[in-house]
């Protein structure tokens, strides 16, 4: 004999469970008590037994936000006003302490990278411009 559960056997188990019910639980309905109940609990305002209580976090202070390459990049362009190659951007980033490179070993080469991504991909409402060979200006 297979062990599989057939819609009879379900409804078998489903009497069993139900044969200690009351028969008003059986059917759905509610005591009349109950109906009461419930129909008081809709009529009557919340108070603060009925009302659950909201835990508030304080206010979490807003973050400072470090500035990312090509951020820091266009704030040493701006600061300079005159075409630079990746490595004169890099070394006066760091002189200023608006980024480091966390670790990385060419952060010259990843500057270039970004840079020509974001022209490429933004066009002219891109913040960067190519001046010359290697060497970013300002756009605008």
């Amino acid at each position: 004999m297979s062990d599989k559960k057939t819609p009879k056997t379900k409804a078998k188990k489903h009497a069993a469970a139900l044969k200690g019910m009351p028969p008003a639980l059986v059917l759905g309905e509610l005591p009349q008590d109950a109906k009461k109940a419930s129909e008081e609990a809709k009529e009557a305002p919340p108070t603060a037994a009925t009302t659950p209580m909201v835990i508030r976090k304080p206010a979490q202070e807003a973050k400072v936000r470090k500035l990312s390459a090509l951020d820091a990049a266009a704030k040493v362009l701006a600061e300079a006003g005159v075409p630079m190659n990746c490595t004169q951007m890099i070394d006066a980033m760091t002189t200023n302490s608006y980024w480091t490179s966390p670790n990385g070993l060419t952060p010259q080469a990843t500057l270039y990278a970004a840079l020509l991504r974001e022209i490429k991909t933004k066009g002219s409402a891109s913040r960067f411009q190519k001046a010359d060979r290697g060497h970013f200006v300002l756009n605008g």
